[in-house]
């Protein structure tokens, strides 16, 4: 693929603040090995908030009062049916949240405003960010598929409704094992079907808790941290942390340079690099990149192709 000359000089731009703004997002090291995969926990990708936006046009002055009720017990639930041994899915545990929602906050939730509320997660469409993103991670090789709470069937018509099934290689809910992130052998499915290593497996999670339990099992992990919370305080952090997906192609490929770092001149076969519009395309010509690690821990790299273009990118 030919780069132009007016793209490298925008990837200079843009990577000169690149130890910047990986040390202000909290990078803590970077996993070794290469990263063949990327498992996406469901909200990084799909927007949730015209769910609780129609919760606002049901229950008009009190859309936040019950979509943060209904939030909290949907997860306490299934921590709690976790503990307890008694499993429920996540389409069930959803509702019956909603239900006690209801009944704490004395709604008068009809059976059509329940069905209506429920069948909203069946009609997740993408984050805006998603597209680029994704299609840039598939022409770098990698697999690319969920490792979700979701029940397989929420799973697949979100993937439908938001025309996302030529992204994914493999769609994992944690239903196959009867329990929920974080519990252990939740985040285990994705080793198992994926026959790879846990250091091979990126994990990209939406929630603090979700970030930390991946990590905890030892994955490396990714924070899409779009509604901007406080990492929580259980003893684990992501490796890298960002308000939106954009930086996630970035990430990777400084993970994948601090595991072959210990060359001088290291050949990449895949390259990812930001054009002027903010999207990422890849390299498909081997080149020869200088790794240097003076100024940051993080991998900024100077690259050399035929006619003297130049810039620096970010290798896979």
């Amino acid at each position: 693929m030919s780069l132009r000359r007016r793209d490298f000089l925008s990837v200079v731009t843009a990577a000169a603040g690149t130890s910047l703004l990986f040390r202000s997002t909290g990078i803590q090291a970077a996993a070794p090995g290469r990263i063949r995969a990327v498992a996406f926990d469901a909200f990084p990708i799909f927007d949730p908030r015209p769910i609780f936006i129609q919760v606002e046009t049901l229950f008009p002055g009190r859309g936040n009062e019950i979509s943060t009720l209904w939030r909290t017990r949907q997860f306490e639930y299934t921590w709690l049916r976790t503990v307890t041994g008694h499993y429920s899915d996540f389409w069930s545990v959803t509702r019956d949240a909603l239900n006690f929602t209801a009944k704490s906050l004395k709604l008068d939730l009809t059976e059509e405003q329940s069905q209506q509320l429920m069948e909203g997660y069946l009609r997740l469409n993408a984050w805006p960010d998603v597209v680029p993103v994704l299609n840039a991670l598939k022409s770098a090789g990698l697999q690319l598929g969920f490792l979700s709470n979701f029940t397989p069937t929420m799973l697949q018509s979100a993937i439908r409704h938001s025309q996302l099934e030529s992204q994914f290689d493999f769609v994992i809910s944690t239903d196959a094992a009867r329990t929920y992130k974080p519990a252990p052998k939740a985040y285990q499915l994705a080793t198992d079907q994926l026959s790879l290593k846990k250091e091979e497996i990126l994990f990209v999670a939406f929630a603090g808790w979700d970030a930390a339990g991946a990590k905890a099992f030892g994955y490396p992990t990714y924070w899409v941290n779009r509604l901007k919370q406080p990492a929580e305080e259980l003893g684990f952090s992501a490796d890298g942390t960002a308000e939106n997906l954009k930086e996630l192609p970035h990430f990777l490929g400084m993970l994948s340079w601090r595991s072959s770092s210990t060359r001088a001149h290291q050949p990449v076969a895949h390259l990812l690099v930001r054009s002027k519009s903010n999207t990422f395309f890849p390299v498909s010509e081997t080149v020869t990149c200088k790794p240097d690690f003076s100024k940051s821990a993080n991998f900024a790299g100077e690259i050399n192709l035929a006619g003297g273009r130049g810039g620096l990118v970010s290798g896979l």
